[in-house]
């Protein structure tokens, strides 16, 4: 279901840092230090990346975690109101996360790694409730999941073989 996009056809990508984590492994010498960053990335026209970069120095994570975010990038469907078609729990790990439809003039009503996704796909009127873990890399997968799974009017018309009209009633 997963449709990868190539980040080349898109126009300038903006980025949202959404963790850094400092990663210790304890060695025969002592102890190694590494980092690991958890980078969203998106055009705000509905194409949304995540990727995680790990490295000795936090440049270095940030750098690769874009660049691994650009390679995964994936289409979302959006509204004319500038929300999901109909609510959607997304899964990852034992992270859940419920999506909401909601009416113009809602806003983005989000917990922070949730939010990160949300805003770079350009969602304007969302509710998100965050269940199970709130591990901030599982939430920001689940609600990465969620979001392509959802199926637009056009998509269930065409499966059903029928009319969009006939669809939304």
């Amino acid at each position: 279901m997963k449709q990868i996009i190539d980040a080349h056809e898109l126009g300038e990508l903006e980025d949202n840092i959404v963790a850094i984590k400092r990663v210790t492994k304890v060695v025969k010498g002592g102890r190694n230090m590494r980092f690991a960053a958890l980078v969203v990335v998106g055009d705000k026209k509905g194409h949304v990346g995540v990727g995680l970069g790990k490295a000795a120095e936090v440049p270095e994570a940030i750098r690769k975690a874009k660049e691994d975010a650009t390679k995964k990038l994936v289409e979302v469907p959006i509204n004319d109101n500038g929300s999901i078609p109909h609510d959607y729990t997304g899964e990852f790990g034992s992270a859940e996360v419920l999506l909401k439809a909601s009416p113009e003039g809602t806003g983005i009503i989000a917990g922070g790694p949730a939010r990160a996704v949300l805003e770079l796909a350009g969602y304007r009127n969302i509710r998100t409730k965050s269940l199970g873990s709130n591990n901030k890399q599982n939430v920001v997968l689940a609600t990465i999941d969620g979001l392509t799974k959802i199926k637009t009017p056009e998509q269930v018309a065409k499966l059903r073989g029928k009319s969009v009209e006939e669809i939304l009633g």
